[in-house]
């Protein structure tokens, strides 16, 4: 499987595909792990190596931290592995807690060390090679976040950070008192949650008003040497063969597109709907959110497919429903 390019540059040979772990660990409970918890992680993790998928996606709120967990028992299982594959987690979200501790997220310099050390002990590594603030915290003092990647980096905890979820301001922020490369902006980007790609086709258009994307926030990743990485790639399986009967006309006749373009190459719907992300120039890494083998096998094709110029746009003018300007 080809490599991240941006990652690449700092370091980290992984591949353009990551396998995300949301769904392991069961449910969102205090449950304790099942053996068929365990069987179910074990068969995704295996899918992915086979398929050449080298890169994994946590984060700490995942499953209540049983994702984590339930991982780090594949990983004491399969001596060696460890130094197969690179581990992401993220931190910031803290649910509630009770009165006056409400659903909120969590910057404080406290809170981003004290996460680490648990991700750290549920994963049972001793390094974490990618760490991410999973969304915007307003009350963030970039200063004190500095700090916390600091010692975490000095204590050999994480080797580098990212964001998720960020715009260029809020990055430049934190870049202002950080003075080492975020390597990471994971964001919900999909063949069906087009602002991303309206926002630069809109430029000085009327539609532009209704956009809904920080302006200028891929072309900043890429002038940086952020690696993009995409949330919900598949876009809840709206085009890899959920039934689309009840959806509005651009997403049954997206769908539709799909199928004929996936039969045409003899290969999986997922495959070209990721294709599609990967062809941009941006260098997206889709993060596939499965725990089935034959599924993450699907995804695992779209690194065999590269759609031309004319196939992109088909795509992207179908599903936005509406002609170019």
């Amino acid at each position: 499987m080809k490599n991240a390019a941006a990652l690449e540059k700092h370091g980290f040979n992984v591949s353009r595909i990551v396998l995300g772990c949301m769904g392991f660990g069961g449910g969102w409970n205090n449950d304790p792990l099942t053996a068929d918890d365990l069987k179910k992680a074990r068969a995704g993790v295996e899918a992915a190596l086979e398929a050449g998928i080298t890169m994994f996606d946590h984060a700490n709120i995942y499953t209540m931290g049983k994702a984590e967990q339930v991982f780090g028992q594949v990983l004491k299982e399969s001596p060696g592995l460890r130094d197969r594959i690179v581990l992401q987690s993220k931190c910031g979200i803290r649910f509630e807690e009770g009165p006056g501790r409400p659903h909120r997220f969590d910057f404080s310099e406290e809170h981003i060390l004290s996460s680490v050390d648990e991700i750290l002990t549920r994963l049972g590594i001793e390094t974490l090679d990618i760490l991410l603030l999973h969304r915007p915290d307003p009350l963030m003092e970039p200063e004190e976040v500095a700090s916390a990647f600091s010692k975490l980096k000095q204590a050999g905890k994480v080797k580098g950070f990212g964001v998720s979820n960020m715009s260029p301001a809020q990055m430049r922020l934190l870049r202002s008192a950080w003075n080492e490369p975020l390597l990471v902006n994971q964001l919900e980007l999909n063949l069906l949650k087009l602002d991303w790609v309206n926002a630069g086709v809109h430029v000085n258009q009327a539609a532009g008003l209704k956009d809904n994307f920080a302006d200028g926030l891929l072309e900043y990743c890429r002038m940086e040497g952020v690696q993009v990485q995409s949330w919900g790639p598949l876009a809840k399986g709206l085009f890899t063969g959920k039934d689309v009967s009840d959806q509005p006309e651009n997403v049954r006749k997206t769908a539709a597109l799909v199928k004929h373009m996936a039969e045409e190459r003899g290969t999986s719907l997922e495959a070209i709907v990721l294709a599609w992300l990967m062809r941009h120039p941006a260098g997206i890494q889709p993060v596939i959110g499965t725990t089935n083998p034959e599924r993450i096998r699907a995804c695992a094709e779209a690194d065999h497919v590269t759609l031309t110029r004319e196939e992109w746009y088909d795509l992207y003018i179908t599903s936005r429903g509406v002609r170019m300007p």
